[in-house]
Formats: C-alpha cells, sequence, structure tokens
C-alpha cells in the first residue's frame, strides 16, 4: 500500500519516537524508505548544524540498516514544511511520518504555525503524526 515513505527527522524527543513507527510501517509494507532532514535557510546557528544534520541522518541510517531496512538520506535547505512537501511530491511519496511537538493546548495561532500542521494541511499524500 505504501511503496515509499518519507521520514523527516529532527533533534526531538518526539522524532525519536516516530523512528520505530516508521521502521515498523516500512517492514509491513515492504517500502522504499526516505530519511529527510531539512535545516532552515535563515535559522540561527544553521551553518553550524551541518554536522548535526550530518550525524543524525547517519544516527537514523545506522538505526534502520539494524533493523534490516535500507534507507536513502536526503538532507535540504529550506522552510522545513514546503521542503518537506515538495520532496514527498518529487519522489512520489505514498505516505510522510513525523513527529509532533504534541503543543496541547496552547492558543490557535501558534499550532496553525507549527510545520506539522502545515505538511498536513499541503501534503498530496497521507501525513501519519507521532505524538
Amino acid at each position: 500500500m505504501f511503496k515509499t515513505i518519507l521520514f523527516p527527522i529532527e533533534l526531538t524527543r518526539e522524532a525519536r519516537k516516530a523512528i520505530e513507527i516508521t521502521a515498523n510501517m516500512v517492514k509491513i509494507h515492504s517500502s522504499k524508505l526516505v530519511i529527510l532532514s531539512v535545516v532552515e535557510a535563515n535559522a540561527e546557528g544553521a551553518m553550524g548544524s551541518e554536522e548535526k544534520v550530518a550525524k543524525l541522518l547517519e544516527e537514523a541510517k545506522s538505526f534502520f540498516a539494524n533493523q534490516g531496512i535500507n534507507a536513502e538520506t536526503i538532507e535540504k535547505t529550506g522552510l522545513p514544511s514546503f521542503t518537506i512537501c515538495d520532496v514527498a511530491d518529487e519522489m512520489n511519496a505514498d505516505l510522510i511520518i513525523m513527529g509532533c511537538r504534541g503543543l496541547g493546548l496552547i492558543d490557535e495561532e501558534a499550532a496553525a504555525e507549527s510545520v506539522t500542521n502545515r505538511v498536513i494541511n499541503l501534503a498530496n499524500c497521507p501525513v501519519l503524526v507521532v505524538n
């Protein structure tokens, strides 16, 4: 059902929880897995985060390899929500799996601006959000 799964990863606890669910989904559906990391172009310290991103991608790829899953990694610079959706479109992803910070009962404006919420609204494929 899900031939290609896109897993946008970041340095959050929720993303680390989502990695296990992603591994299970890839195994169940015998999917191709693409791990994506997006560095925000105008973020403070973006240049210093290149090493962190490379390490994060390598750790994620290693985790999946230990699960018997061969994953492709992609690193992009841009606005996370738009970049995630663009990559999903380019690779004809059937599913995006991503963590959510679980913002809870905060003001609606902040929730509307979250990367996860934007991806849900912009993506042309289903989005599985792990909280």
